[in-house]
């Protein structure tokens, strides 16, 4: 059915939009702000021009959100300080299985993620996810992000395949988007901002971790099982 797989990384492969949201929260309230849960799920799935311009009027300007940000980053990198190499976020539920499943199936395998191209490779290098992708596109190499379908256009070419023969994997509304605008059919598996009925309506599948898309994998990839049987 499927010939590849295409990943969102932020929410999907990695558990990084949680102590994002948590140090920009308390970045606000050092300016004396307080920034709610659902005012922050505004910036989930978008990219990041458009996330500082939401989180700019939030916090009060472009200076508020200068400061702002620096905060963010110098807690998130706490986490890497005095030469400890643990991975930045920790890598979800499911995706180290689902991905050794598919190099074992000979499965060609994509990263499709609004994050740039250098955050890719250092959240995934730092959990050895790397070797399981033939292609990366980042958010910086295309002129629109998601929910455009630029994105996945782009990692599908890279991969060589047919973007109506991959599979989408994603947790967010704009992503779910960016991928059936691309052509791809989709697998929800739902992060912090659920996606609407609306989008749920179009999934191939909805999930509720990347652990349960191993009992698919024969469905999804016959041709793939039927090789290495």
């Amino acid at each position: 059915m499927f010939a590849a797989a295409i990943f969102d990384m932020d929410g999907l492969l990695i558990d990084s939009e949680r102590p994002i949201m948590a140090a920009w929260i308390e970045a606000a309230r050092t300016l004396d702000i307080e920034l709610s849960h659902a005012q922050y799920l505004q910036c989930v799935g978008l990219a990041m021009a458009e996330s500082k311009q939401i989180l700019a009027a939030l916090l009060g300007g472009a200076a508020a959100y200068q400061h702002a940000a620096s905060q963010v980053t110098a807690a998130l990198q706490l986490q890497r300080a005095d030469g400890d190499l643990r991975p930045l976020f920790p890598i979800k539920p499911g995706a180290a299985e689902l991905l050794t499943a598919f190099r074992g199936l000979g499965t060609r395998c994509a990263v499709a993620s609004s994050s740039t191209r250098g955050q890719i490779e250092a959240c995934l290098g730092s959990l050895d996810l790397l070797h399981h992708f033939e292609a990366f596109a980042g958010g910086d190499e295309v002129a629109r992000a998601k929910p455009d379908p630029a994105l996945y256009l782009l990692a599908a070419e890279r991969l060589g395949v047919d973007p109506a023969e991959c599979v989408a994997f994603e947790d967010s509304e704009n992503g779910a988007k960016a991928a059936l605008a691309a052509g791809l059919r989709v697998v929800i598996v739902p992060d912090l901002k659920h996606p609407p009925e609306s989008i749920i309506g179009q999934a191939f599948h909805v999930l509720d971790s990347l652990h349960d898309a191993m009992a698919h994998l024969p469905l999804w990839f016959p041709a793939l099982e039927q090789k290495r049987a």
